[in-house]
């Protein structure tokens, strides 16, 4: 239970994190994992969880598991790098909550029995993870309690094994979903507010005060008499050391040569565009020349007046400009880029139409359109058919069967781009890679005059000369700057380049500037010390990077040297107050006019009303100050105040009682902390079991 407590410690300072569950989960033997330990480095590692370390051999493998599932899911063994992350976020997950949450649940009591397993999988308490997902819906999109039934006995006679591990994968979210939902009951049910903290609540935020004060800002110069000691630092670190918890990073330098064409190369790809010109403007096979000879393939979009700029404005200007034919060649140089285009059709095109369709797949789909097709020219319901025989049961916009809704460019099914240009009311035949479709455009938005064009686009690269000119000028550099930052700094000033400085990089840092998956840059940072310079390293096959370690900073508490200076400030100002509170109190001493005080301090009378202890937020007026004038006696000077920004010197005139803060603020205010201290939960754990994820290292 110390973990409630700890979580609701750190809930004022809480922000919105949402505690992700577990998509997946897989049990890796006991015996094998611990032998794979042994036999790897803590550096092979890629975290650890509750004192049990994860190698980079296990978590492969859960990965590939949580691949195997997302497969099964999607029906496609093709994943872009978010997808990859995703399941790598997921594999994490399920070792966090098998390692720490589970076992830490277990500890407060939590018990989830077979029984009730049972039930939360087939029984009378079906779990969302089961009665909402997709694999278990009907042909209604209903749930069905024999789509999992007839799952689990084919996993039991699956010989792949493949259909074994989805059932696996759902009994253990079930499992793991219920640890998350008995916990959080526990946790929420525990924080409970008695009438007394509601009525105290509701009297806070509606007492009032309505004040006059004096406020003299603290100067901007520094002030030479004031002194922080080392021993004043010591004492504030060791007092205050978790303030200076920090990730493990790294500061450093780089030098970055990027290539880019030459006026060789620039004028070469302007040449290629005017040998190709003439075919673009005459072929009648426009979409294979594209293909075979420009970075953008032909479409069918249906473009306006304006929507070409975003290409390039001269091809919007001669596409609105004239009713056919091809533009001459254009350039953007800054880009290396030439276009040229040629207008392929013009029409009236709305740019929203409303659709319904009926989905017909099988053998017998193009027979059973045409009949379809029939039945409608007789009158007979669209919507009655749709419910009758369409495949695609979720499309029932505005309350009927079929209705896709407005559709735009946009927004637009694959292979359905022709609704835009159809007839309204006539319902016709297509085919799409979902299969074949009856469609209908019943509405659209009024036609504006649009253009299909075809846009002929190359971009300058560079030379394999040019490759290797770059290369050179990236080798002379490292050459100098080997063995030493010195050798380095001289090197930067030798070749007359610039010197990016770069402090707190990361694991996870994988962006310098503006180059992208540059992570190689980051693990080189990593592996070496302080004053090692790199050797060339090439990032994207685009840019040549040197780099040279400053400094390093270890995962835990910061050292004093780190974090002296901070602590120097913060200390300085908190003396540099002080002074100035109490120089002004001997200035003011005796004075019980505000306006004399004012006057004596050459600073003017201002008024705070309503001013509200209990919600500071948006009042513009300094903390300490607030929380002074909440408890300061009515009609007599009060102050000084060291404040964050200035000194206060003030007088309470009044306080009100008011009724604007309800009881059902107050009881909601509370629920959305408790909702913020729920969040803080697992990531509270996290904190406590020192996790150590180190993913940044081979991802």
């Amino acid at each position: 239970m110390a973990i409630l407590q700890k979580t609701r410690e750190k809930a004022g300072l809480a922000v919105s994190i949402i505690i992700a569950l577990a998509l997946l989960s897989f049990i890796v033997d006991p015996s094998t994992l611990e032998s794979a330990i042994q036999l790897m480095s803590s550096k092979n590692n890629v975290g650890e969880i509750n004192g049990k370390a994860v190698s980079y051999t296990d978590f492969q493998q859960d990965i590939e598991n949580f691949t195997t599932i997302n497969e099964m899911v999607t029906g496609s063994t093709a994943q872009n790098e978010q997808q990859q992350e995703q399941i790598r976020n997921a594999a994490w997950q399920n070792l966090v909550d098998r390692y720490l949450f589970t076992k830490k649940a277990k500890e407060a009591g939590i018990k989830v029995g077979k029984d009730e397993m049972r039930e939360l999988l087939a029984g009378d308490m079906i779990s969302p993870v089961i009665s909402q997902n997709p694999a278990f819906m009907d042909e209604n999109g209903n749930f069905s309690k024999t789509a999992v039934q007839n799952l689990a006995t084919s996993a039991s006679q699956d010989g792949t094994g493949r259909l074994r591990a989805f059932w696996n994968y759902i009994q253990n979210s079930v499992n793991t979903q219920q640890f998350y939902a008995k916990y959080g009951a526990l946790f929420n049910n525990s924080n409970f507010q008695n009438p007394l903290m509601l009525k105290r609540a509701i009297a806070e935020n509606n007492n009032t005060t309505n004040v006059d004060f004096v406020m003299v800002p603290i100067g901007y110069a520094p002030d030479t008499t004031i002194k922080v000691s080392d021993a004043e630092i010591k004492k504030f670190y060791d007092d205050h050391k978790d303030l200076f918890r920090q990730n493990a990073s790294r500061d450093m330098e780089y030098v970055v040569y990027e290539v880019k064409p030459s006026d060789a190369d620039i004028a070469a790809t302007r040449e290629s565009m005017d040998n190709l010109y003439e075919e673009f403007c005459t072929t009648d096979g426009v979409k294979s020349f594209l293909a075979k000879n420009s970075e953008r393939a032909l479409d069918e979009r249906w473009y306006k007046d304006g929507e070409l700029n975003v290409v390039n404005s001269d091809i919007n200007t001669f596409v609105f400009g004239n009713s056919d034919g091809t533009s001459p060649i254009v350039s953007d140089l800054n880009a290396n880029k030439f276009f040229a285009a040629r207008i392929m059709a013009t029409g009236q095109v709305p740019d929203s139409v409303y659709v319904k369709h009926i989905l017909l797949r099988g053998t017998n789909a193009d027979f059973q359109a045409d009949s379809l097709l029939g039945v409608l020219g007789k009158g007979e319901s669209f919507s009655n058919l749709a419910a009758t025989y369409s495949a695609d049961t979720q499309s029932a916009a505005d309350g009927e069967q079929g209705n896709i809704g407005w559709m735009t460019q946009n927004y637009m099914i694959p292979g359905m781009e022709s609704v835009l240009t159809s007839q309204v009311g006539k319902p016709f035949k297509l085919k799409t890679q979902y299969g074949t479709h009856v469609v209908e455009v019943t509405k659209r938005t009024a036609p504006i005059a649009k253009k299909q064009v075809a846009i002929f686009e190359k971009t300058a690269l560079a030379s394999g000369e040019t490759f290797n000119d770059y290369y050179s000028k990236a080798s002379k550099f490292a050459k100098l700057a080997a063995g030493s930052y010195a050798n380095y700094q001289a090197a930067v000033d030798s070749c007359g380049t610039y010197s990016h400085p770069m402090n707190g990089v990361l694991e996870s840092t994988s962006s310098y500037g503006g180059v992208d998956q540059a992570k190689e840059v980051t693990r080189w940072v990593f592996d070496n010390k302080v004053g090692k310079v790199s050797p060339i390293i090439t990032v994207n096959n685009n840019y040549f990077f040197i780099a040279t370690v400053k400094g390093i900073h270890k995962e835990g508490i910061a050292s004093i040297p780190e974090v002296s200076d901070v602590i120097r400030q913060r200390l300085y100002s908190e003396k540099e107050s002080q002074k100035s509170a109490d120089e002004i109190a001997a200035k003011i001493a005796g004075l019980t006019d505000l306006q004399v005080i004012a006057d004596t301090l050459h600073s003017v009378v201002s008024q705070g009303v309503d001013v509200r202890f209990a919600t500071m937020n948006g009042q513009g007026l300094d903390p300490k100050f607030i929380g002074a004038a909440s408890v300061a006696p009515e009609g007599v000077i009060s102050g000084p105040v060291a404040g964050s920004i200035g000194t206060y010197v003030f007088k309470v005139n009044s306080r009100e009682m008011q009724s604007f803060y309800t009881e059902d603020d107050a009881k909601s205010n509370a629920l959305q902390m408790n909702n913020y201290a729920s969040q803080l939960i697992l990531p509270v754990m996290m904190q406590d079991a020192d996790v150590k994820d180190n993913r940044a290292r081979f991802f």
